[in-house]
C-alpha cells in the first residue's frame, strides 16, 4: 500500500464529456484524479492529455452496472492510496428509450442498474476509504427527469433519477456521522457529445432548446464541474444532502 499526501478523487464514467470535464478540474484542484470508463483507448488518451496539462491522473476499466468489477477496482484504488477523498458518481444514460408497456424486463434492469446500482455499488465500496479522506464526500447525478418523471419513452430513466435523488439524501444521513458529505447535481442540457446526433442531422432543433432555457444558452460541461469542484471543496464543508440544479433556470420552464 502506498500512500499520496495529494487529495484523491475517482469520477466514473469520465472518458469524455461532462466526466473529463470534471475529472480535468479536480485535477486543476490539486487532486490525484482515477477516472474510470469501458472505452480503454478513450480513458488512456484521457489520461495522457491530463498529464499533459501537468495533472496526476490514471484510468481503471471497469463497468459501474457490475457489481463485483466496482467492488474489486474501488478497493484496489483505495488500497492504493490509503483514502478517498472524493467519489463522483457521474456514470449514466437515457439507455434509449420505451414506452412501459412495450418495456422488456432486461431494458428496464439496465437502466436502473445503470443509473442506480451503480451509485449504490461504488458509494459502498468507498465508504471504508472515504472515512479515511480529508473532508471526504459523494457527488451524484440526478435529473429533471426525477421529478417531472421524464419524455416519452424516458418514464423508466426519470424512476432511476428518482432513486439517485433519494438515496443521496440516505446516504448523506447515513454517513454524517463520519464527516462523510454526500450531494447530487441535476445537469440541465448540457452541450456535449451525448446530443451529437440531433446537433449533427437537425441543428435547427438543437438550437430551439435554448428558448426552454431563462438564460438563453445551453450549458458547458465547465458548468457542472465547477459546481462539483464547490461540493467537494472546503467551502462546501457544511452542505450535504443537498441537489443543486446547473440548468440555468430551465426547471422552472419560461
Amino acid at each position: 500500500m502506498s500512500y499520496t499526501k495529494s487529495k484523491v478523487a475517482i469520477i466514473t464514467g469520465a472518458t469524455g464529456g461532462i466526466g473529463f470535464e470534471v475529472a480535468r478540474r479536480l485535477g486543476k484542484d490539486g487532486y490525484t484524479v482515477v477516472l474510470n470508463g469501458i472505452d480503454d483507448k478513450a480513458g488512456l488518451e484521457r489520461v495522457k492529455e491530463l498529464t499533459e496539462e501537468g495533472i496526476t491522473a490514471e484510468y481503471y476499466g471497469f463497468d459501474v452496472t457490475n457489481e463485483e468489477h466496482v467492488t474489486n477496482n474501488i478497493k484496489k484504488i483505495g488500497e492504493k492510496y490509503g483514502k478517498i477523498d472524493v467519489l463522483v458518481n457521474n456514470a449514466g444514460g437515457l439507455g434509449g428509450r420505451s414506452r412501459f408497456e412495450d418495456m422488456t424486463t432486461d431494458f428496464y434492469r439496465f437502466v436502473m442498474a445503470l443509473n442506480l446500482d451503480s451509485v449504490f455499488f461504488a458509494s459502498r465500496a468507498a465508504i471504508p476509504y472515504l472515512k479515511k479522506g480529508t473532508h471526504p464526500s459523494i457527488i451524484n447525478y440526478t435529473s429533471n427527469a426525477g421529478w417531472t418523471a421524464g419524455g416519452p419513452g424516458a418514464g423508466v430513466y426519470g424512476t432511476s433519477k428518482a432513486g439517485v435523488h433519494a438515496i443521496t439524501r440516505a446516504l448523506a444521513k447515513d454517513l454524517a456521522e463520519y464527516g462523510i458529505r454526500v450531494n447530487a447535481v441535476s445537469p440541465g442540457t448540457i452541450d456535449t457529445p451525448f446530443h451529437a446526433q440531433i446537433k449533427s442531422t437537425k441543428p435547427e432543433v438543437f438550437a430551439s432548446w435554448a428558448n426552454n432555457i431563462m438564460l438563453g444558452r445551453l450549458g458547458q460541461p465547465e458548468d457542472v464541474a465547477g459546481v462539483i469542484s464547490f461540493l467537494a471543496s472546503k467551502d462546501a464543508s457544511f452542505i450535504t444532502a443537498e441537489t443543486i440544479q446547473i440548468g440555468g433556470g430551465q426547471a422552472l420552464g419560461i
